[in-house]
């Protein structure tokens, strides 16, 4: 709220929609701790009371909730749950719709990142780049799974798009869980683990640079590319499955299995 006093016909409102503000922009995510009572109030430059007033009205909207910790942002949008993602994702043809759909939106975040990202925004892409390259090296594959989907999101936020952001962060989620994507066996192979971080780094190198059409144009490279690995894994463990099927008769022959050459 920077330095001034809240001002309006009702000072509580008013606190309740500079927070929301916050909430919409991404400035507060789902599930942070807000200040304790005093220190947000003097943050704010409110009095306690009035405070409590625009908490209630964000509280009776669902945007901020009571925990044993304090008072924290709901966890509105920050991943799809809905049971129809489960319905969807139980569809095999979901995975081609769904990057087809990351290919088009990853390459507009890039492009528009390149031409907004501002300073901070530049920090924390650098951030998550460097963290991908020491779990690389180190070869710890869930930290640099975990990575990558932050250096994404990182890229939303340098979009500066508020749809893109809020749409892709929740889509985020499904990435960290592996509901769609199989990302711990993605990782697991070396020779993609190193293309994969090729592509993050020519992202982040054409967003730090400024250049919409190269960050854009790797975006979109390295989302096919995943969509292909992924096609890869999935026929070679389908034929590591007939394979198995043939060796043991199906589980259902009654014969003993005989070792083949």
């Amino acid at each position: 709220m920077e330095q001034d006093t809240i001002k309006g016909t009702s000072v509580a409102e008013n606190t309740a929609r500079h927070l929301k503000e916050l909430i919409a922009e991404g400035a507060l995510s789902p599930g942070d701790q807000l200040l304790p009572e005093r220190d947000l109030a003097l943050q704010l430059n409110v009095s306690r009371p009035t405070l409590r007033q625009g908490i209630k009205i964000l509280e009776e909207e669902g945007l901020i909730i009571a925990t044993p910790a304090g008072r924290s942002v709901a966890p509105i949008g920050r991943e799809i749950t809905d049971p129809l993602i489960a319905l969807i994702a139980s569809h095999a043809e979901v995975v081609d719709d769904y990057l087809e759909f990351r290919a088009t939106t990853e390459r507009m975040a890039a492009r528009l990142a390149a031409e907004r990202a501002n300073a901070v925004d530049r920090k924390r892409l650098t951030a998550c780049m460097e963290r991908i390259d020491r779990a690389h090296e180190s070869g710890v594959q869930r930290e640099e799974a975990e990575a990558d989907v932050d250096l994404h999101v990182a890229v939303y936020e340098a979009s500066h798009n508020l749809v893109v952001l809020h749409t892709m962060r929740a889509l985020s989620g499904m990435l960290r869980q592996g509901v769609i994507e199989n990302r711990e066996t993605l990782f697991a192979r070396p020779e993609t683990r190193d293309q994969l971080r090729a592509q993050h780094r020519a992202i982040y190198e054409g967003v730090m640079a400024g250049n919409v059409e190269e960050a854009g144009n790797a975006a979109e490279m390295h989302i096919h590319y995943t969509h292909r690995a992924l096609n890869e894994i999935k026929a070679s463990q389908a034929r590591l499955q007939v394979s198995l099927r043939r060796l043991n008769g199906g589980h259902v022959a009654a014969r003993q299995a005989v070792e083949r050459e």
